[in-house]
């Protein structure tokens, strides 16, 4: 069984894309919570509000950095996901964090990003433009099956 996180990304469909091809394969998944008001919210809804921004910022992403370390870390296999309209810096981060932590990294973004992302594909073991691809290695790595 492949424990796999799916980060990065919250503006698409991808996760569900990923989840629904992988369908037969034993795998499960894992991500940061996708509601992007909940997790901008999190901190403050837990601990408390907060009237400077940046207090109420650096609350949610500490309190969102405890489910993502944790995710990363057990993991057999850690897919991020760079969209194309927003600068995902967290994305950027999670890909480092899950490199140093020597887990099997999966990057996923189109050939607009690979100028920007070249140092984080080359921490990946593999790099996908689209999650059928994503789909296609975990069943490769599970079954040795090749695409049809």
């Amino acid at each position: 069984m492949l424990n796999v996180y799916l980060s990065g990304e919250i503006h698409t469909d991808w996760r569900e894309q990923i989840i629904e091809g992988a369908q037969g394969l034993d795998v499960t998944f894992n991500s940061p919570v996708t509601d992007h008001a909940a997790s901008d919210d999190c901190g403050v809804a837990i601990l408390g509000a907060e009237p400077n921004k940046y207090w109420h910022d650096h609350k949610g992403g500490m309190v969102n950095a405890i489910r993502t370390r944790k995710g990363i870390a057990d993991a057999d296999v850690v897919v991020v996901r760079f969209g194309e309209k927003y600068k995902q810096w967290n994305a950027a981060f999670d890909a480092g964090y899950a490199a140093a932590l020597g887990k099997s990294l999966i990057v996923l973004h189109g050939p607009d990003h690979q100028h920007a992302l070249k140092e984080v594909d080359a921490a990946a073991l593999a790099v996908a433009e689209h999650p059928g691809q994503v789909v296609d290695v975990l069943r490769y790595v599970l079954t040795g099956a090749l695409p049809k």
